[in-house]
């Protein structure tokens, strides 16, 4: 018997950006799994968003990003990308499909999750008015276990770049054949497969919810 949980549902969100100065920040991609507060995926992959944002040759991308993701600027410069206002239509389909909320109840809710999630929040709230109306005020993140497990317990770093060891904890992850370095998509999915490596050693669940 599982025990009743508390959220609707977490919507692992992700994004690429321009520049670390994030209020001259233009989104370059960004990605959205959504699961149950079981870590299950609540649809197949097929539900999950992984969109790359149109920019004009005109728009300034730090050296720094022009460095390390040359194909991902490519792709935004490509006719494969899309502008915001289809990108938060394309985010608010996918989270309208996956969790229902009865109207006016805040609280139920979808609540934000993903590492350092604060930064992702910041552009969300610029970039994307509707996802924003369909968040929970609460976040989810996996940052803050993050420190705690290596500050206070010491323990082994979760190394989100070992794709074994990311499947293991999230047997459903999808990696397109694309760089795991700096990709929106896979960090989502590393996101989750973190969170369950922390809950597995920090939290000791009642019997009752393993029977």
């Amino acid at each position: 018997m599982e025990l009743p949980t508390v959220s609707t549902a977490y919507l692992w969100f992700d994004t690429e950006y321009s520049t670390l100065e994030l209020g001259k920040a233009r989104l370059l991609q960004v990605a959205l799994v959504i699961t149950d507060a079981s870590l299950r995926r609540v649809g197949g992959p097929e539900s999950d968003i992984n969109l790359y944002l149109r920019i004009d040759d005109e728009v300034k991308v730090s050296p720094w990003i022009m460095e390390t993701m040359p194909d991902l600027v490519a792709q935004c410069r490509s006719d494969a990308a899309v502008d915001v206002e289809e990108a938060d239509r394309r985010l608010c389909a996918a989270i309208d499909r996956a969790v229902v909320v009865p109207l006016g109840d805040d609280k139920k809710k979808p609540i934000l999750a993903g590492n350092s999630i604060h930064s992702d929040w910041y552009l969300l709230l610029k970039y994307f008015p509707g996802m924003r109306q369909r968040l929970h005020y609460r976040h989810l993140d996996v940052t803050t276990l993050k420190l705690q497990w290596q500050d206070y317990a010491a323990g082994e770093k979760f190394e989100k770049d070992d794709v074994r060891l990311v499947k293991k904890y999230f047997p459903d992850l999808v990696v397109n054949g694309q760089s795991k370095l700096h990709d929106a998509y896979y960090d989502c999915q590393a996101s989750i497969a973190e969170l369950a490596y922390y809950r597995k050693r920090l939290f000791k669940r009642p019997a009752s919810a393993a029977s």
